[in-house]
């Protein structure tokens, strides 16, 4: 039996889906009547913002399987909170996330602490699963680290407060308006509450 390798790169993946990201926000902005300048360079800064979580956190991405495909790496699972923390990758992760507050708020109005906060946990949480499921299963290269779920879920919390904190100001708050992709009932950009 032979063993088979698989290295997925990153550019060839991460560049189409961002210029897929960027097509997409373009025709659901003109679908639903929202499309404006300040709106597309939003859009377009969510789904870069989407392709370089997926390269940070999978890509480039190593897999091995079939009988000599080595030994299981357990140094890949971190279960161990703040024990098996590397302090860079700590701060890294949580500056990752901070961004994710405003673009849920601009992008789907979302404006409630508890929700940004479950959303930037569950997001963590959805990556650092498929990453341990790829070690344990397929000799996957990354890192599935617990430090990381707390490091994103701290980055959007303190995306949120900062976040909040510039809607305290009109101008910013105007600006972030203009750019709204969510709709009230009466079809107009939702206002900020």
């Amino acid at each position: 039996m032979s063993t088979h390798q698989l290295t997925i790169p990153a550019l060839p993946i991460l560049v189409p889906l961002g210029v897929a990201l960027m097509v997409l926000t373009g025709l659901v902005l003109a679908r639903r009547g929202l499309l404006t300048v300040r709106r597309v360079a939003v859009g377009w800064f969510a789904g870069w913002y989407a392709a370089a979580v997926l390269g940070a956190t999978m890509l480039p991405m190593r897999l091995a399987w079939g009988p000599a495909a080595g030994e299981f790496e357990p140094y890949r699972l971190i279960l161990e909170p703040v024990l098996g923390m590397r302090p860079l990758d700590f701060v890294l992760n949580t500056v990752m996330t901070l961004p994710l507050a405003g673009l849920l708020y601009i992008l789907f109005g979302v404006r409630d602490q508890r929700r940004v906060v479950l959303i930037g946990f569950l997001l963590s949480l959805a990556i650092e699963l498929t990453q341990a499921i790829l070690v344990l299963t397929l000799h996957g290269n990354r890192w599935a680290d617990v430090n990381d779920l707390m490091s994103n879920t701290l980055g959007a919390y303190l995306g949120y407060l900062a976040f909040r904190r510039l809607m305290r100001f009109a101008h910013f708050r105007r600006a972030v308006e203009s750019c709204s992709f969510a709709r009230t009932a009466r079809g107009t950009p939702a206002a900020v509450r």
